[in-house]
């Protein structure tokens, strides 16, 4: 197994957040009667843009240099990153055609957005700018509370 520099596990981080961009951009406009949905995905989408982009700046900032611990860090990341919900087995986004409710699109959603947070929490665990990476698991945070609060309101309805 190759093991990840941590300049590439942050750039991992930059492309799981355009996916993101990506993947709520086009659910938005999947869903586009659904104002509620919309904004909900619009709203994320635009959160991953500036996510993408302190990623880019804390990649400049840490530099080649391997953190403490990294060679099972290393092994860890690629296993996140391997995984279904990252970036899945051919790194892109699932089949539209697998989505085709706000409960699919929402599901996949919520389960994106938790594996990436394990992904971010190895990432603030490793590099010294803990507060950028600690910033950015916070919202992260919220986009789970604010999905999670949006599938119950399906639910109930």
């Amino acid at each position: 197994m190759d093991k990840f520099s941590i300049v590439e596990v942050i750039e991992q981080a930059v492309q799981t957040e355009k996916l993101g961009y990506q993947f709520y951009t086009m659910m938005a406009e999947k869903f586009k009667k659904e104002d509620g949905l919309v904004r909900l995905f619009g709203d994320l989408a635009q959160k991953e843009l500036r996510h993408e982009k302190t990623f880019s700046e804390l990649k400049d900032i840490v530099g080649e240099s391997e953190p403490e611990g990294w060679e099972e860090a290393s092994q860890y990341m690629r296993a996140i990153v391997e995984s279904e919900f990252f970036l899945g087995k051919n790194k892109a986004l699932p089949s539209m055609e697998k989505i085709q409710s706000v409960e699919d699109a929402v599901n996949f959603a919520l389960g994106f957005e938790k594996e990436t947070l394990l992904y971010f929490y190895e990432i603030s665990r490793l590099v010294k700018e803990k507060e950028i990476v600690e910033e950015i698991i916070n919202e992260e945070k919220s986009h789970v509370r604010w999905l999670n609060a949006f599938r119950s309101s399906l639910i109930k309805s």
